[in-house]
């Protein structure tokens, strides 16, 4: 792959709206985004208003015949993969190159598993403090985006999505240790999202309070215990070297499970909580902070169905 011209986006949540809204004026990129029927009826109607401009993204329907996207970007809830996988496989061709932005650790085997001659690049969003209610999103940093090639062998997909990012202004990373960073995200992902959803806190709370920090930290701890078990150098100083990143977030601003809380959706605890606790009980490793976790998100929130990580 030389250069990322099409590109099809799943998935127009917050975070999805708001790297959308980059790509969207990017030169010399034509966006997609791929929608059902349902939703492309209500965007089309309302559309979606991004720190509050209204903007009407190109949109898509799965049946509707294209050329192959250069780069396939998923931004969706992680129940939702599996759907989302079905809709984008008229635009996928043997040089298309996928990248997940979901949470968790496992979306990208799912991804290879349905498209296994393509490339899919590891990749997370960090710091992004956008918040959707309704069909509003906001945000006032978009963080940046690490990726990368977890086998080693495709750097020229990740020079590719380099110039795209370039293009479109958004921030990247392309660590070394791809694997790594994933599984600090996780971590993160597993204390601030899953501590903010029970305390019904924004990020503000756990700048002030280091009561709350430490309801995060002891449920990071333990993906920390795990990564060890299966050779991932996470460590205590990952742990403490989050509140770097927490204390330039916009004290606002809003974990996306608790926004989901708050919206009465189905949250990931069965990605973060219940895929921690399913490793520790296959590691030997104690997670009586995340069974607690898990037992209190899934009492004050609806239930997604049953969809543990296979990782």
């Amino acid at each position: 792959m030389t250069s990322v011209h099409r590109v099809t986006l799943v998935g127009l949540g917050a975070i999805g709206a708001s790297y959308g809204e980059r790509l969207l004026a990017a030169p010399g990129v034509e966006l997609r985004v791929l929608v059902d029927e349902e939703r492309k009826r209500r965007y089309e109607q309302s559309g979606v208003r991004v720190n509050g401009r209204r903007i009407d993204f190109p949109l898509m329907v799965p049946a509707t015949s294209v050329e192959p996207a250069d780069l396939v970007i998923f931004c969706v809830k992680y129940d939702d993969l599996a759907s989302a996988i079905e809709m984008v496989r008229r635009h996928a061709g043997p040089n298309t190159v996928f990248m997940s932005l979901l949470n968790g650790i496992a979306s990208e085997d799912e991804i290879q598993a349905a498209f296994p001659e393509n490339v899919v690049l590891h990749a997370i969003s960090v710091a992004i403090d956008a918040v959707r209610e309704g069909r509003d999103v906001r945000y006032s940093t978009l963080g940046y985006i690490s990726f990368g090639d977890a086998t080693g062998r495709h750097e020229d997909a990740v020079r590719a999505v380099r110039d795209v990012l370039d293009r479109a202004g958004i921030a990247y990373e392309t660590p070394e240790d791809i694997l790594r960073v994933v599984w600090w995200k996780f971590m993160i992902n597993v204390g601030i999202n899953q501590a903010s959803a029970v305390l019904r806190a924004p990020y503000g709370v756990f700048q002030r309070s280091e009561d709350a920090r430490e309801v995060m930290r002891m449920a990071m701890r333990e993906v920390v215990a795990i990564a060890q078990k299966r050779g991932i150098s996470l460590s205590e100083d990952d742990v403490r070297g989050f509140d770097d990143i927490l204390n330039r977030m916009s004290p606002n601003g809003k974990t996306s499970m608790l926004q989901d809380v708050e919206a009465g959706r189905p949250t990931e605890v069965e990605q973060f909580a219940g895929t921690v606790i399913r490793l520790g009980a296959e590691l030997g490793v104690p997670t009586p902070v995340n069974q607690l976790l898990y037992h209190a998100i899934r009492t004050i929130a609806p239930h997604a169905k049953m969809s543990l990580a296979s990782v």
